[in-house]
């Protein structure tokens, strides 16, 4: 696919699913087969928030994904560890620096361990600018099976500001695309509902807007708070539209 071909086909995703559909055949053009992107909203100074707010997208095998997010791995993966403290491109070329200097801990030794059992050993990592201290987003490259990182350094040389430009835009896109995560999603009256809320309407004005009655809104409205896993409805409008779920043609 070429680049124009594939900027054109990104930026016109529908989804999240088409997108990064698209993004991992473009990455794999590169000898990145598996890719592992991670976006939060709710960093703190000592959290990156509760990961089932995460918007974490990957093709990894479920071996890996059940290890490395499923146990918490990545709290411990060095190359976490930079993205939340830099921003731009890092070859994981600095993993082997690091382990040879001795500053590495304990944990980041197991995490890097895992990764090599898991042919997770070469490759390139992304940390997008953020306009808030709240917000995190950064990218995993993983070099296919067999690929040195010496080749994968030199194909970066030649390659990789174009491959961080495509990068930025498929972070972009998906910012503005809908997301439910595993248990997330609204449903079309519960959207409905609080899009009313966020435009200010009481719960009468709702109930006469929507065609039913004020139990029945007060009901889809509850229920998107649970959905969300936020207490409020205040909270609920705002969560709701972090992951692009109120005002949208079809979420």
């Amino acid at each position: 696919m070429m680049r124009r071909e594939y900027l054109e086909k990104l930026t016109n995703a529908q989804s999240i699913e088409e997108l990064w559909t698209i993004h991992c055949a473009k990455m794999a053009d590169y000898g990145f087969d598996r890719l592992l992107y991670g976006f939060t909203r709710y960093r703190t100074a000592t959290s990156l928030g509760d990961p089932e707010d995460f918007v974490i997208l990957t093709n990894h095998q479920q071996e890996y994904r059940d290890a490395f997010l499923g146990k918490g791995l990545y709290f411990h993966a060095p190359m976490v560890k930079w993205a939340l403290e830099n921003e731009g491109a890092c070859s994981w070329r600095i993993l082997a620096e690091m382990t040879a200097s001795g500053a590495i801990t304990e944990s980041e030794r197991r995490v890097i361990d895992f990764n090599r059992s898991m042919n997770v050993t070469a490759g390139y990592s992304i940390s997008f600018k953020s306009i808030s201290p709240r917000t995190k987003g950064a990218i995993a490259l993983t070099a296919r099976p067999g690929l040195s990182q010496d080749s994968v350094d030199a194909m970066w040389a030649e390659n990789g500001r174009d491959i961080v430009i495509m990068n930025n835009v498929a972070h972009l896109k998906i910012l503005t695309l809908p997301y439910s995560g595993p248990t997330r999603e609204l449903t079309r009256r519960q959207r409905e509902a609080l899009h009313w809320v966020g435009d200010g309407k009481t719960t009468q004005d709702i109930a006469l807007l929507m065609g039913l009655t004020a139990a029945t809104v007060e009901k889809h409205l509850r229920l998107a708070r649970e959905t969300l896993n936020v207490e409020t409805t205040a909270q609920a409008v705002l969560k709701a539209a972090f992951l692009n779920q109120m005002y949208v043609l079809d979420a």
